[in-house]
């Protein structure tokens, strides 16, 4: 049996982690400016995660969710605390796209309706609700279209006016920041006014918080700074630190109600085991401080390395974009083979993603844009066109 091609992959076998580092089965060292698109956010091999989780398995890895799981709610309190959003309840699921499809169902038992809005470039799952809301006609299937979908474009405040004349929106779906669609970021304003409209008709505000939360954006979730306060918000990714593991964030307003959501796996306890040592983590090791630092560092240095071909560098916290006036394929490749950084790419062709640990320092700073200077300062035969 083979395996079915799904990516392109990189000649290159990580075995081992540790911090903002990986190793081939070579021994060759790389720098990982990608953390696994965005799931690597207190470093690889942590010695807290790793003893969380080892004690667990030692203990208990798995039961279903008829039963007691104390660590479910010791999770759900250590999240409501440092992120402040202690007033929502968590739903605890497997992946981002199971949060969005759950948040998008529970927007419709709400009210009733079945129109969304959402946001062109955005990338929200796979599965057969969240990808009919993901800007990728590529990988939505005929089956995948049960409901109405208007993409907006981002910023576009006459465009989000008109849409709501349509008084069937069941809710908007949006990302705190969008990744896959090259790093762009929803105005502070923009959020407001969508809160906004969707507080005056019973409309459910979805924020997607997959990528660009858990501290990634220097704030626990990258909305927090339009002081707005969503219906739900996704999560996954950075969550588990390579564990699987997502959930959304309910408002008060949703009532329980037993069967309206499910799951075998979610909150298992391994899981929630490695959910919490992420936490303890990022609170103890301030690493939400440490984002905002670094990313603001990362990115004026950027700003005035004046690198050839940047047209824009863009961000916020650890989650940044560089486009260039180019297809980055060759040089994410040669940046990678050459000079053992990764780095992500995007749904935009000439935009680098830069997704590091929350960890990430000075010295792994450095050493990324002096890779970059290296291709790109290289004979000009060699810098990607």
């Amino acid at each position: 049996m083979k395996l079915f091609d799904v990516y392109p992959l990189y000649d290159i076998c990580p075995v081992k982690g540790l911090g903002s580092y990986v190793w081939d089965e070579k021994g060759t060292k790389y720098l990982d400016f990608y953390g696994g698109h965005a799931v690597i956010s207190i470093g690889h091999s942590h010695p807290h995660y790793i003893s969380k989780i080892a004690e667990q398995l030692n203990a208990i890895a798995f039961y279903s969710n008829s039963i007691l799981n104390p660590l479910q709610n010791e999770l759900a309190e250590l999240l409501g605390e440092i992120s402040g959003c202690q007033d929502y309840h968590l739903f605890l699921c497997n992946s981002g796209a199971e949060a969005n499809e759950n948040a998008l169902k529970m927007a419709s038992f709400e009210n009733g309706r079945k129109k969304i809005i959402a946001f062109k470039k955005a990338f929200h799952g796979r599965t057969s609700a969240a990808v009919n809301v993901t800007d990728s006609k590529g990988i939505q299937a005929p089956i995948n279209s049960t409901f109405e979908v208007v993409y907006l474009p981002l910023n576009d405040f006459d465009a989000l006016d008109n849409a709501f004349l349509d008084n069937d929106i069941a809710a908007v779906i949006i990302e705190g920041i969008q990744g896959i669609g090259g790093i762009h970021i929803p105005e502070v304003a923009f959020l407001q006014k969508i809160s906004s409209l969707c507080q005056a008709s019973n409309t459910i505000l979805i924020l997607d918080e997959i990528q660009s939360g858990y501290g990634r954006s220097g704030s626990f979730f990258a909305f927090q700074k339009s002081g707005i306060q969503p219906d739900i918000i996704s999560m996954a990714k950075g969550m588990g630190n390579g564990f699987p593991i997502g959930g959304i964030l309910l408002h008060p307003r949703f009532k329980a109600k037993h069967g309206l959501l499910g799951t075998t796996f979610g909150g298992s306890h391994l899981a929630c085991a490695a959910g919490i040592a992420v936490l303890e983590v990022i609170r103890d090791e301030q690493l939400m401080e440490n984002a905002a630092a670094s990313g603001q560092l990362l990115i004026n240095e950027l700003k005035n390395s004046a690198l050839p071909g940047v047209v824009e560098v863009r961000g916020e916290g650890l989650m940044i974009g560089i486009e260039f006036d180019y297809n980055t394929a060759a040089l994410r490749k040669k940046l990678l083979m050459e000079n053992h950084i990764f780095t992500g790419s995007s749904s935009d062709p000439n935009t680098i993603r830069l997704l590091p640990s929350l960890s990430v320092g000075e010295n792994e700073i450095d050493q990324l844009l002096d890779g970059f200077k290296s291709v790109l300062y290289s004979a000009p035969q060699s810098v990607p066109v």
